[in-house]
């Protein structure tokens, strides 16, 4: 079973390229090439810790397995690797022209 800290979690988001936006909820958008996608996550500003149910729904948002997510967050995989896994699977498209 795994665990971590909200804190944890947006460290790990904010330096694999997503921008935080604060509205009900921390919302964090993905960037590539300064670009935002379509692809985004949400952090609960009344959650101190997040356990498998709520990083399961994460892993989900962000396109990822669940253990692809977790190496998100502990570092494993880097920016560059996490957007070339949703590049290969066709999931954001970058334009030759940027």
């Amino acid at each position: 079973m795994a665990s971590f800290k909200t804190k944890d979690l947006e460290n790990a988001l904010t330096s694999k390229g997503f921008k935080k936006v604060k509205t009900h909820h921390e919302m964090y958008w993905l960037y590539c090439n300064g670009k935002k996608t379509h692809i985004r996550t949400r952090i609960s500003h009344s959650e101190k810790e997040y356990g498998d149910n709520l990083l399961s729904q994460m892993a989900k948002q962000t396109k990822l397995h669940r253990s692809e997510f977790l190496d998100l967050v502990e570092c494993p995989l880097s920016e560059e690797e996490y957007l070339k896994k949703l590049i290969q699977r066709g999931i954001i498209i970058v334009s030759r022209n940027n």
